[in-house]
């Protein structure tokens, strides 16, 4: 099938969670079959509020429209820009040295005094202009955690495993709700630099609510690239490095990028919104014992989350 012909998967969470037990049959077979073709698939009916999207999409907005001395002020690079403001051009995709063309804001898990992660991923910073940024931010978060954890139950459901095997991992996961600003190009292009570059995620999965405009591409396993068009009320969900690891590479990390506009009249601002969904800091990433056979021995030794979160980082440039 030509890569024009193709188009990822498209399933309604709501059929597995109070669908019929054929609906529900038929979500975790798309669900699985999705990941393992294209590592990405494309999710309605996932509960996650219209409205509240819109409303933080209007405070991400506000927020980048800010001087570029005020949006400093809340960057925190020695923590490898985990939480607060990364700037333009920060980051960059593994194995290149250009800056990617954009600049973004992470919001992490809340997490309780006491609890046995909260110095580990350490406290969230406010931006003090935008009165309702933490509200609607941390609402958003909370529902993408919710939807992506149903998510990874049926992943679960689809390899015959325990239903909380992926679930269980990324319960109190070190997760990032990533905000995300391209700004025209005309305006701060860098010599060499893409949007966002060809990778791959680091995480279990990403949950990537529809962006403002389009330039989102997957490479196929046939080695073509295939935009990802969302529209409203859809999720792009796709799998990363550390999915990939447990299971084996049964399930790829899909490589995929964001590419400049093709000409002026594309050459519009872009928002988007991704959620990283990571396990837990020291959650053990080995091949689950089913994955390994003669024909696909354990490809990668053993290492915890936050190690190899920070491994990653590095390579990236926001953890020096």
């Amino acid at each position: 099938m030509s890569g024009t012909a193709r188009r990822i998967p498209v399933v309604n969470l709501s059929h597995y969670r109070t669908g019929t037990p054929g609906e529900r049959a038929r979500f975790v077979r798309v669900f699985g079959d999705g990941l393992k073709e294209f590592g990405f698939v494309t999710v309605e009916g996932h509960g996650v509020d219209d409205g509240l999207i819109r409303r933080t999409y209007s405070d991400v907005e506000r927020f980048f429209g800010l001087p570029e001395s005020v949006k400093a002020r809340y960057s925190e690079a020695e923590r490898g820009g985990q939480r607060g403001y990364i700037g333009y051009g920060q980051e960059h995709a593994k194995n290149r040295k250009v800056g990617d063309l954009k600049e973004f804001w992470h919001v992490g898990r809340e997490l309780p005094p006491g609890h046995r992660y909260h110095q580990v991923y350490g406290p969230n910073i406010w931006p003090e202009e935008v009165p309702t940024f933490r509200e609607h931010t941390l609402s958003l978060f909370r529902a993408l955690d919710g939807a992506a954890g149903v998510m990874l139950q049926a992943l679960a459901e689809y390899f015959g495993l325990e239903r909380d095997t992926f679930s269980g991992m990324a319960t109190d996961g070190n997760s990032v709700l990533r905000l995300i600003h391209y700004p025209p190009l005309k305006e701060r292009f860098i010599p060499g630099g893409v949007r966002a570059a060809e990778h791959e995620d680091i995480n279990l999965i990403t949950l990537l609510c529809e962006g403002t405009a389009g330039g989102l591409e997957l490479l196929t396993r046939d080695g073509e690239w295939l935009p990802v068009d969302t529209l409203r009320g859809q999720i792009v969900v796709d799998s990363g490095d550390m999915l990939s690891r447990v299971t084996n590479t049964i399930i790829p990390a899909t490589t995929h990028r964001v590419v400049n506009p093709r000409g002026t009249d594309e050459d519009t601002v872009r928002y988007s919104m991704p959620f990283f969904v990571h396990p837990y800091a020291d959650c053990v990433l080995q091949p689950l014992p089913f994955t390994q056979t003669t024909d696909n021995p354990a490809r990668h030794a053993p290492i915890t989350a936050d190690a190899f979160l920070k491994q990653r980082l590095r390579e990236i440039g926001l953890l020096k």
